[in-house]
């Protein structure tokens, strides 16, 4: 069959409306670009590629002033390195890569990691207009868009666009787009994340109305975190075992090991609510559904309250374990004391609270008589 100019648009306006496509010289070998006319003022563009006897053939999209000659001959040439690159020729959407990454997730028994991941892309990709692009069509600008519309912190959005990096660098390690597509997302740069997560401090008036906008397990929640100074996940993965009532204390495991700390009054109540006429390995913090807790469950429960309460943009769960940090150094417990409840390192509190300890030590220095 004759070669056909259609890089020229001339050419392309007069051709006979038909379903095969007129073809132009090859862009290599075995490897053309052709243009289906479809009416006296319509077309579009398909690429076909010739290997091992078999022709298989791209819909590349419709002839448009954005999208002539040039713009199909490289959207072309790109399905070719796809393809020779061992890419399925699937139409993987940015959705697709999504929902594939914590399925994966999922069967190699990260299930924290997968529902995190999940829970992320459910608020603000699935039904996104980048969820509907073609990752073999993303681009930085779609990337960028999504970006700008995104109403979170810095810190949260820095971790959304970590797990959506992470679902489309899969999709490049399972051959469902060129690797040239990491271009899209590599070196994207994000809002610079501030280091606030240790700043924003809730008063004691701040922390009752939390609560007061909190009902059934997320309000336990609240209370635990409040009254403890822990991290989320040592809450909703303690049992019942872990509390004794006896002698008032509660056993914590965490990223820092396994601690067991005194609880207050309010906090012993709390937990002896929590744990009556339940079994030994019965989570104290359960869901109002009587399910346990998963990684990321209460952000958006946490932040609705947070909004009914009137708080600063930004309070979350881990405000209250900052506002117990800060409130217990300022009452003037020890760095040591502080460290053991809370889990963590006297240099971790110093580096982060130092305002606080020196603020501490220079009241009771002032009470020291030198001369």
């Amino acid at each position: 069959m004759k070669d056909v100019a259609i890089h020229r648009v001339g050419v392309r306006a007069g051709l006979t409306p038909r379903n095969e496509p007129y073809w132009s010289v090859p862009l290599s070998v075995n490897e053309s670009l052709g243009f289906r006319k479809i009416g006296p003022d319509r077309g579009s563009w398909v690429a076909r590629l010739k290997k091992d006897g078999r022709r298989t053939y791209k819909a590349l999209g419709a002839d448009s002033e954005t999208f002539g000659f040039p713009q199909a001959r490289e959207a072309a040439r790109k399905w070719f390195e796809g393809l020779e690159q061992g890419v399925t020729g699937k139409d993987t959407t940015v959705t697709d890569a999504c929902e594939e990454y914590v399925k994966n997730q999922r069967d190699k028994k990260k299930e924290a990691t997968a529902h995190d991941a999940q829970k992320r892309f459910e608020r603000v990709v699935y039904k996104s207009t980048l969820g509907k692009v073609k990752l073999s069509d993303l681009r930085k600008h779609h990337l960028r868009t999504w970006i700008d519309a995104q109403e979170m912190t810095a810190a949260s959005l820095a971790r959304t666009f970590t797990a959506l990096r992470a679902a489309l660098n899969a999709a490049v390690r399972n051959e469902l787009v060129s690797v040239t597509a990491k271009q899209s997302w590599t070196g994207l740069e994000l809002p610079e994340v501030p280091d606030n997560r240790r700043t924003l401090f809730l008063d004691l008036t701040q922390r009752r109305a939390l609560l007061a906008a909190a009902t059934g397990g997320l309000r336990d929640l609240l209370e635990g975190a409040m009254l403890t100074g822990c991290r989320a996940g040592e809450l909703t993965s303690a049992t019942c075992s872990q509390f004794d009532a006896r002698t008032g204390t509660m056993k914590f495991k965490g990223k820092t090991g396994t601690r067991i700390v005194p609880l207050s009054p309010p906090a012993l109540a709390l937990f002896k609510r929590l744990s009556k006429g339940k079994l030994p390995l019965a989570f104290l913090f359960t869901r109002d559904d009587r399910k346990p807790w998963a990684h990321s469950d209460w952000d958006e429960l946490v932040r609705d309250a947070a909004k009914a309460a009137n708080l600063p943009a930004g309070a979350c769960l881990y405000s209250l374990r900052h506002s117990f940090i800060t409130e217990a150094i300022s009452r003037g417990l020890s760095i040591l004391d502080v460290a053991r409840l809370v889990g963590t390192s006297m240099m971790m509190i110093e580096k982060h609270y130092c305002q606080f300890v020196h603020s501490v030590a220079l009241e009771r220095l002032s009470k020291v008589v030198m001369t």
